[in-house]
């Protein structure tokens, strides 16, 4: 029998990416949403035909609890989260209830649903739960570049909260046997990506100015580093920890950082523009606490999961301009629409 998959956060852009991954893969693959009211419901209709859906909100443990139960998974990828960090320091206590209670009710829900009432061993029959951690955990860095034992000091309520949940899933890991995994993922771009992130907003920019619809791009520190890499490549190292002989927990990254001014450099060069005459550097964009510089040592994965990204920095970020032109030529709102698939 083909294996299941529950994907909460399925219609972002990991969630995407992550079920066309697992189609191939040939799971059968269902994802959590809050309701049919959401625009991007649709879309995920439309776009990933083969998905089931099931109704879940990973602020209510008795809706995660229905899920898992009508379900019955093999395996759970939380993914759910309030994932933009400026708008963490915004809406603070809300991130602190989804990014990170909603792992704990999502852990609830699998134990409950799995009879586990004290610590066993973990066993084949068991719904393996994989968390999406961040590199963001990080923030104020105390070594480069950071691996699994790097301590943590994070630097925005979504550090935090993905820090929380992180320590509870190692917690019921350790507590009850669960086979139970965080995937400690460094920036990972697409043209999938929401407008508001710092690369599709250079991307999109840029594509703007290609088209004569814009005239400069208001960017805030250009000097912060991120070890950026693709979507597509990192969904795959989340199944690889999954079907592993033991649950344990993985950075994965590239090993490579660029400043965000290599990433308008990129962008520009991609769209032939010269990126001088139009970036506009505004202080008042920078974070309440900047995160300086993240960089992935993925050796554990390299070794133990065979996983290793596929595509280039300097591939990746024209990829994203040359989807933004195609998307703004054809007239989409790019705040409503993305180049889905």
């Amino acid at each position: 029998m083909a294996r299941r998959a529950l994907i909460t956060g399925i219609t972002g852009q990991d969630g995407s990416y992550l079920a066309e991954h697992l189609l191939d893969q040939g799971y059968d693959v269902w994802g959590l949403v809050r309701g049919q009211a959401n625009p991007r419901v649709s879309r995920v209709r439309r776009l990933l035909q083969d998905v089931q859906l099931v109704r879940g909100d990973l602020l209510d443990q008795g809706s995660l609890i229905s899920a898992v139960e009508r379900v019955q998974p093999d395996e759970v990828y939380n993914l759910g989260a309030i994932s933009f960090v400026p708008m963490s320091w915004e809406q603070a206590e809300l991130t602190a209830e989804v990014t990170g209670m909603g792992v704990l009710r999502m852990l609830e829900a699998i134990r409950v649903c799995s009879g586990i009432t004290s610590s066993r061993a973990s066993g084949s029959g068991q719904i393996r739960f994989y968390q999406a951690s961040s590199s963001e955990m990080f923030g104020q860095v105390r070594e480069t570049p950071q691996n699994e034992r790097t301590p943590f000091h994070p630097r925005s309520p979504y550090g935090v909260a993905k820090a929380y949940g992180h320590f509870l899933t190692q917690n019921y890991r350790e507590s009850y046997g669960m086979f139970a995994v965080s995937g400690i993922l460094f920036n990972h771009e697409s043209p999938r990506r929401g407008a508001e992130f710092v690369t599709r907003k250079v991307t999109l920019g840029v594509a703007r100015i290609k088209l004569g619809l814009a005239s400069e791009l208001r960017l805030g520190n250009l000097e912060a580093r991120r070890d950026w890499g693709f979507a597509g490549d990192y969904v795959q190292a989340m199944r690889l920890m999954l079907r592993a002989g033991t649950p344990e927990d993985y950075v994965i990254g590239t090993g490579r950082t660029h400043s965000v001014r290599e990433l308008v450099v990129a962008a520009f060069e991609a769209a032939q523009l010269d990126w001088e005459r139009y970036v506009v550097a505004d202080r008042t964009l920078h974070r309440p606490a900047e995160v300086d510089l993240l960089c992935a040592d993925p050796k554990k994965a390299r070794v133990q999961l065979g996983w290793e990204p596929a595509v280039t920095f300097e591939e990746l970020v024209t990829m994203m301009v040359e989807s933004d032109v195609r998307l703004l030529s054809q007239g989409a709102d790019p705040e409503q629409d993305s180049s889905w698939p």
